[in-house]
């Protein structure tokens, strides 16, 4: 366990301590140190004052936030449709949804970027969030937690006389926030990530998203501040630490409900 916690652990303390570096202070090769010889903000005051990052964190969280709330919805819909009985064409679109995840991104991204261009959504925020605003893992996982609820609430619900949607929103949802937090971490950590797409459809600059601001600073022609770079990167991860230390608790639990029927 300690090998692996050094592993896992290793590649965020080397930026987090670095971006706490000096100007002109090594970060790698010969006389570098892991701990900073001498403290300093001073990574951080140039990052915020000489960059766009604040309007690129502002992207990045109005992606997120779009994708975050349409899996959930979108998921939790899918997900129950596909957990109920007696409708046909289920099987269908279980395997359809399924067979969504055999391709990968890359293999479609091209045509995904047509579409959005024939939307006359290039060069939007909402462009880039329509290609992830559903996901079929997320369908997936919440259709597991549904099937993992006993058919007996659902009959005895039924009897009392609750109709689907009351059924839905009154039975079953509570029974599975905790899936619904993974859903919702998962699309978080996604969208606030994704570089690949935003690339191909954020050319303005002010409308780029955190990663590609952080690329723009590592290729600047003025030359590469390391400590700066490394300082976007701790800007960029302190989100999702939050996210995921507030969560964290549902989160496992969602995991142990998704995969009971997965």
């Amino acid at each position: 366990l300690i090998v692996v916690a050094i592993v896992l652990v290793g590649p965020l303390v080397l930026p987090l301590m670095a971006a706490f570096k000096a100007p002109g202070e090594s970060v790698f090769g010969q006389g570098a140190t892991i701990l900073p010889q001498q403290w300093s903000l001073d990574s951080f005051e140039v990052l915020f004052e000489r960059t766009n990052i604040l309007s690129a964190i502002k992207n990045s969280a109005i992606i997120a936030a779009l994708t975050v709330t349409s899996n959930i919805f979108l998921s939790g819909i899918g997900g129950y449709m596909l957990s109920r009985r007696g409708w046909t064409g289920r099987t269908v679109m279980y395997f359809v949804v399924l067979s969504a995840m055999i391709f990968p991104f890359e293999s479609i991204m091209l045509s995904l970027f047509k579409m959005m261009v024939q939307l006359d959504l290039y060069n939007t925020l909402p462009g880039v969030w329509m290609v992830a605003m559903i996901g079929p893992f997320q369908i997936l996982m919440m259709r597991a937690a549904f099937m993992g609820i006993p058919d007996e609430i659902e009959d005895a619900a039924l009897i009392d006389g609750a109709g689907e949607v009351r059924r839905f929103w009154s039975i079953f949802l509570p029974q599975v926030r905790g899936t619904l937090t993974v859903v919702g971490l998962t699309s978080f950590i996604g969208a606030w990530s994704d570089f690949i797409f935003p690339l191909l459809m954020l050319p303005d600059p002010n409308k780029q998203t955190l990663m590609l601001t952080l690329t723009a600073i590592q290729n600047s022609p003025q030359g590469v501040t390391y400590q700066l770079v490394l300082a976007g990167a701790v800007v960029a991860m302190v989100p999702v630490v939050l996210v995921f230390a507030f969560s964290q608790k549902f989160f496992f639990r969602g995991i142990e409900d998704g995969g009971l029927k997965f």
